[in-house]
């Protein structure tokens, strides 16, 4: 697997703008908690809170060590064996999260307290770990680039809002989730009315969060809603997805409700998608998807039509991330949405 190496080396890269930004945040008292986070293999967030000064005094220009073994276990934490990255074998070490500063973002619903990303770095050779979710994705979008590409997306996640915070619904022994709703909410304002307090909460911290939400609406079963994210290159839409589904869990937790983006919950109910829509546009910022005089419907262009052939032909390979757990499958069952 191909090694990513950093322009520049640890420690000797110039000062970024948001990187000054968050200097003055800190010493005037704005800011006194950092949080260095990484992408694990589960879409998760997983990393450190730093205390400012700490952050200052050297974790802002070398990083947070983690344990190599996040980006090695599956959704409960364990870590199976075959991996040889990190393993038992060789033992866990450390890798490091090297703060990505486009990605610095003061968090609203969390007193003081800002977040940064980090690219995962090998601290002996200075290079990404090229499992890491997100070097899988710049790795991605480089060679589209190679090829004259640019990539931009936009999120569309539906997700179950819940009467019951997961504590509550731990110490009834799992049984069903009360959901907020009890009528089809799609589209319907008066239903969607009962979660405002917190979808307005979603929709205004995380704009200010730089996680620009457009939309959002009452989904097609009870206590079920949907957010849309705007668009951007794929990278930067990335990020903004996994800081949105971490935040909106946080928020609902801070105000006592559960949140679920499960994709399906109860076998019952209907289940839950994350859309992703994405677009192909040439290095100079032009739209390539659509055509003018295409005789293909709705003005689709040979580019388009390629692109989605594609994704057609490897729909198999697709599956990892279409149905990425077990959970997911439960929509596959017939008869099941």
């Amino acid at each position: 697997m191909a090694t990513i190496e950093r322009p520049h080396a640890t420690g000797h890269k110039a000062k970024h703008p948001r990187h000054e930004e968050l200097e003055a945040m800190v010493r005037d008292g704005r800011i006194d908690t950092l949080i260095v986070a990484i992408t694990d293999m589960q879409g998760r967030l997983m990393g450190k809170r730093v205390q400012a000064q700490a952050f200052l005094n050297g974790v802002i220009d070398h990083g947070a060590h983690f344990c190599t073994y996040l980006l090695g276990t599956d959704m409960e934490m364990n870590t199976p064996a075959g991996f040889t990255l990190m393993n038992w074998d060789t033992g866990y070490g450390d890798w490091i999260a090297s703060p990505v500063w486009d990605s610095l973002r003061v968090i609203p619903w969390l007193e003081k307290t800002a977040l940064v990303l980090g690219d995962t770095i090998d601290e002996e050779t200075d290079t990404e770990i090229p499992v890491s979710p997100r070097t899988i994705l710049k790795r991605q979008v480089a060679r589209a680039a190679k090829l004259g590409y640019a990539i931009k997306a936009g999120s569309e996640f539906e997700f179950y809002v819940l009467r019951d915070s997961w504590e509550e619904l731990s110490e009834s022994g799992w049984g069903v989730p009360r959901t907020f709703g009890y009528y089809n909410e799609d589209y319907h304002l008066l239903q969607a009315t009962k979660a405002e307090p917190l979808h307005r909460l979603l929709r205004n911290q995380m704009t200010e969060a730089r996680v620009p939400v457009e939309f959002s609406k009452g989904e097609a079963a009870p206590g079920q809603h949907e957010v849309n994210i705007r668009y951007d290159h794929v990278l930067e839409s990335a990020d903004r997805s996994v800081i949105f589904k971490h935040g909106a869990k946080e928020i609902a937790y801070l105000n006592g409700w559960g949140l679920t983006f499960m994709a399906k919950p109860d076998h019952r109910w209907t289940g839950s998608s994350g859309h992703l829509h994405m677009s192909l546009w040439d290095v100079d910022d032009h739209q390539l998807m659509h055509e003018d005089g295409s005789k293909r419907p709705y003005g689709m262009s040979d580019t388009m039509a390629w692109f989605l052939a594609g994704m057609m032909a490897l729909s198999r390979e697709l599956a990892i991330f279409i149905a990425p757990n077990i959970n997911s499958y439960k929509r596959y069952a017939s008869l099941s949405w």
